[in-house]
């Protein structure tokens, strides 16, 4: 089973999608295409997410047993810890102009 989660994701993009899967809620789509037509839709996804975000799980021969794509701005980042797959928040800079309160 795959599962694409869209934030913000610019017109068109959600109606493609029901083109090849289920869409569950706002935004999470749930289907079983092939690798060809996952890697495709996963192409034209992270070239148009343009400021939004974009999450994949798809199937991986792994000790979870899935593995996550990550496209857009200010996205989590899958990271491997000894086989683990863990998300990573993205840091967030401090503005220029702030000043620290002492």
């Amino acid at each position: 089973m795959t599962v694409i989660i869209l934030i913000a994701a610019p017109e068109g993009l959600r109606g493609h999608l029901t083109r090849w899967m289920v869409e569950v809620h706002a935004g999470v789509f749930v289907g079983n295409p092939n690798r060809r037509i996952r890697d495709r839709l996963w192409g034209l996804l992270a070239t148009r997410i343009g400021d939004g975000q974009a999450v994949l799980v798809e199937p991986a021969a792994n000790e979870q047993g899935w593995a996550v794509r990550t496209a857009g701005r200010d996205r989590w980042h899958p990271v491997d810890f000894d086989g683990l797959i863990l998300s990573a928040r993205p840091r967030t800079q401090p503005k220029q102009n702030s000043r620290i309160a002492r």
